[in-house]
């Protein structure tokens, strides 16, 4: 193994979006027991330091292609387009309509049936985002296509924070 390695080599699994979370989960399980920093621990302090490399390496990939977001940015970066969501946060006219009336219901909602209603239409919203992300990446080959998915992406997610932090102030 060789730290310099991408995620997808790193377990052993093809460069797509689409993945096998089973087989993710599986191929996590043998990396950590191979690298886990225990196993380490009567060796020299340079191998046990390796050890805890490989481990948070280990992890932190498996975090990114764990997440779809984090694993869609991750291989539009791996295409030579980054996210810069911190820099291009430029949507489409339609998209953000589409968040205002969201934020407008949710700050109306006086329930939590007004709120699982947004809900309902913010997780439709996001299975249609990935589902366009997946086409873009394993489909079409298309990563700016697929970078601006991920940032519209992005903007859901925090919609849902939002959302769920609604829900604990109602129900609180």
């Amino acid at each position: 193994m060789h730290l310099a390695t991408d995620d997808f080599e790193l377990f052993g699994l093809p460069r797509r979006f689409a993945i096998d979370r089973a087989e993710l989960d599986a191929r996590r399980r043998a990396l950590q027991a191979e690298v886990h920093p225990d196993r380490f621990v009567g060796a020299d302090a340079a191998s046990r330091r390796a050890a805890m490399q490989w481990a948070v390496r280990v992890n932190e990939a498996y975090e990114r292609l764990a997440d779809p977001v984090r694993r869609g940015a991750y291989l539009c970066e791996l295409a030579g387009v980054p996210i810069a969501a911190e820099d291009n946060t430029a949507m489409p006219a339609e998209f953000l309509r589409q968040q205002m009336a969201w934020r407008e219901a949710l700050a109306e909602a006086e329930s939590r049936a007004e709120i699982d209603v947004v809900w309902r239409e913010l997780e439709r919203e996001r299975r249609l985002a990935l589902e366009r992300l997946a086409a873009a990446l394993d489909e079409r080959q298309d990563a700016a296509s697929a970078a601006r998915e991920v940032r519209g992406l992005m903007f859901v997610e925090r919609f849902a924070a939002d959302v769920d932090r609604r829900v604990a102030k109602l129900e609180g």
